[in-house]
């Protein structure tokens, strides 16, 4: 008895083991639990319904409970189909057994879905701000994934979810403005916990990629942070175009800047908060971009001036850039080639922008390109190495701030300018200090500086070339113009210079005085110095009560300032003194010029040939015609120079003329001109006033000619006329001049 009481105990015991056994490992299939596992899901979500097919149980000894698998199930709802893979969820036996059970996890394994599809199912699950923005920015593109829930005693999802699998061929619309396309990832969602990897994605035409971006949910907000990976793509300025116009409403277009074309590639670090109105803030961002190339065409007259070679093109290639960007800071550094006119050269900068301002330095290196600084008449040439150098600040009120310009040559050369301001319409608003150093293109070595004291600026140096300062002064039709580069200037300027160079050839020693600007014009002006030949030249112009500007210039050296007119050569001698007032834009100015001889004038010579005046004519080719004194009387206004009169009188002959002066334009003049002999003789017999009209001898009666001389300063036509009376007016000059001496 007892022997067989083991026996069926053993066989039961090993009946058991074997169901237990297969049921471990093979389960068995049954469809009587397809109704209570669909209720339970429908106590989950009311609006979602379940089909399936048949449902396989597993006993799971470790936990006493039994795993319920179903193969290709389909969820509907909402006229929508999702197809899955398989549903499990495990109960426990004790539940089961009492036909009591409810389902605790589920865990999900899905075929393809449509993201809209999913992302309609899990708001029906439980819906929120993000989920319905979701919605309205998805377009196209499936997932497949593996969906483990866990849930509580009143059916809600527990936070120890966890959903994975990945994105396949996405496509999204952000907000109107920005497309995604392509969109292919792997991911990893848990409770506030999100991972994204391996993403590639075209945004905005562009083919972004990432090895990972994490966002964690944090304070009702969402942080993101991640890598982002750029590839070159010769369409990159087409795309940051549309960025751009899309982003910035008011942003004009790279065209309009002159941005013509970018080919780079980057790699960028991001962090960042996101709202659940996908609003961003606290963006940091670390980036290096490798910028392939990068051309810039615009018309750009102002860096022609300096830049010979720039005809409307500068080119990038190879610069490697570090881009920090964090809340209002941003900085960024680099350095490669720079193409102007494809003359090369290197460019290294940094830039740091904190809330609206902007610290800068650039470095560049000119070794092929030429640099022109005309107003110091300065050319630097090709294939001399120089290096400029630019640290400064743009302020929030448009105030471009240069602590420093320096520009240093292999020649020695030398610029530096210390505490320059310009403000937007680059207009110089505030200077502190100029040192000079250099060799100019007549050869003459320049060492000055300038110094700011308060208000006053003092000017001192051993040498200094002011050739193209005067010609620049002597070219202008407005007093303003040649200071044109200043704002508004109101400075007094101390001068104490050894040698001043007037041109080439030409210095004066000791220049001293003072120059006082009012409104960018000068108001007041003392200068004196003197020739190397020891002779004298002095400036002076006041500005009295009524707005008058008087100016003199007296100097017993004239040469060198009358040469600067070409028509006039071989200049000798003389004594000059200038005069003039100014109201207004009306100049009115007196010319005298004492014992002087000149030996080339080409309107003159003609005159004289015309005339049939050869003896003089050749006198003025060689040792030249003396003048002993020359008186001129003319008015300026606005580019026109009106002569009333200019009488010049001589031993060999005597010249008196009126007409105008367009500058650069037209000249037109017309006046007599008489042989010596003829007057001396004329205002001998005036008491015999039958005799001094028509003269005793044949030929005597032919006093000299008139003439006129009309058309552009390179073209200009000279015609004659005999005449054989003097005008009263000429003979009136005379007489004058006559009893002055």
């Amino acid at each position: 008895m007892i022997k067989r009481l083991i026996k069926f105990i053993s066989l039961l015991t090993i009946i058991v083991v074997i169901i237990i056994t297969y049921l471990s490992y093979f389960g068995v299939n049954t469809s009587k639990l397809n109704n209570k596992i669909k209720s339970e899901i429908l106590k989950v979500n009311t609006d979602a319904n379940l089909e399936l097919k048949s449902v396989k149980l597993l006993l799971n000894l470790t936990n006493l409970s039994l795993n319920i698998q179903t193969l290709e199930p389909e969820i509907f709802f909402k006229n929508r189909r999702l197809k899955l893979e398989h549903i499990k969820t495990n109960i426990s036996l004790k539940s089961f057994i009492n036909k009591d059970f409810s389902i605790d996890d589920l865990q999900i394994s899905t075929k393809e879905i449509n993201l809209n599809d999913l992302v309609q199912l899990t708001r029906s699950f439980k819906n929120s701000t993000e989920l319905f923005l979701l919605n309205k920015i998805i377009k196209e593109g499936y997932l497949v994934g593996d969906i483990n829930l866990n849930f509580d005693s009143d059916g809600k999802i527990r936070k120890d979810y966890e959903i994975k699998g990945f994105v396949k061929k996405g496509k999204l619309n952000i907000l109107n403005k920005h497309s995604v396309n392509n969109l292919n990832f792997i991911f990893n969602i848990k409770d506030k916990e999100y991972l994204f990897e391996d993403i590639e994605v075209v945004f905005n035409q562009v083919e972004l990629l990432s090895p990972s971006i994490k966002v964690k949910e944090k304070n009702n907000q969402f942080l993101v942070n991640g890598k982002l990976l750029s590839k070159k793509d010769d369409s990159s300025i087409k795309v940051l175009m549309k960025f751009l116009e899309k982003s910035f409403k008011n942003q004009k277009s790279f065209k309009n800047y002159g941005i013509e074309n970018i080919n780079f590639d980057s790699e960028n670090d991001f962090t960042f908060y996101l709202s659940k109105k996908l609003k961003v803030s606290n963006l940091n961002l670390k980036s290096k971009i490798n910028l392939d190339s990068f051309l810039y065409r615009k018309n750009l007259s102002n860096i022609k001036n300096y830049l010979t070679n720039f005809k409307d093109k500068v080119e990038l290639e190879n610069h490697k850039i570090v881009i920090n960007y964090k809340k209002n800071k941003f900085e960024i550094s680099g350095e490669g080639k720079i193409f102007i006119d494809n003359k090369i050269d290197y460019l290294s900068y940094d830039v740091k922008k904190l809330n609206d301002n902007y610290d800068f330095n650039v470095v560049v290196n000119f070794n092929n390109n030429v640099i022109l600084l005309d107003f110091f008449n300065y050319k630097k040439k090709e294939n001399l190495n120089s290096i400029l150098y630019i640290n400064g600040s743009y302020k929030k009120n448009k105030i471009i701030k240069f602590d420093t310009i320096s520009l240093i040559d292999d020649d020695k050369n030398s610029f530096l300018i210390e505490g320059l301001n310009l403000n937007s319409k680059f207009k110089i608003e505030d200077i502190n200090k100029l040192d000079i150093n250099f060799t100019n293109n007549n050869k003459i070595k320049n060492q000055i500086s300038l110094k700011k004291n308060k208000k006053k600026y003092q000017i001192q140096g051993k040498s200094f070339d002011v050739t193209k300062i005067i010609d620049n002064i002597l070219d202008s039709n407005d007093d303003t113009e040649p200071f044109s580069i200043f704002e508004n200037l109101n400075s007094n300027f101390n001068i104490d210079i050894d040698k001043t160079y007037l041109d080439k050839d030409t210095y004066v020693n000791n220049l001293t005085g003072h120059i006082i600007f009012e409104n960018n014009k000068i108001n007041n002006v003392i200068l004196d110095s003197i020739f190397q030949n020891q002779k004298t030249l002095s400036l002076t112009i006041n500005t009295n009560k009524n707005k008058e500007k008087i100016t003199t210039l007296v100097s017993d050296y004239p040469k060198p300032l009358v040469k600067r007119y070409k028509f006039i050569k071989g200049f000798e001698e003389g004594v000059l003194d200038f005069y003039s007032i100014k109201k207004g834009d009306i100049t009115n100015s007196s010319l005298i010029i004492d014992n002087f001889k000149v030996k080339e004038v080409p309107v003159l010579a003609k005159l004289l040939t015309l005339a049939s005046l050869q003896g003089i004519a050749d006198l003025l080719t060689g040792e030249g015609i003396r003048f002993t004194d020359l008186e001129m009387k003319f008015t300026n206004k606005k580019g026109l120079m009106t002569i009333e009169e200019m009488y010049a009188i001589g031993p060999a002959i005597s010249i008196l003329l009126e007409g105008y002066i367009e500058t650069k334009k037209l000249i037109s003049l017309r006046g007599t001109l008489v042989p010596a002999t003829t007057i001396n003789r004329s205002i001998a017999s005036i008491p015999l006033i039958g005799s001094i009209l028509v003269g005793k001898k044949i030929g005597e009666g032919v006093f000299g000619v008139s003439f006129k001389v009309k058309g552009p300063l390179n073209d200009l036509r000279t015609t004659v006329n005999p005449i054989k009376t003097l005008t009263p007016r000429f003979i009136t000059r005379t007489l004058e001049k006559i009893k002055k001496d």
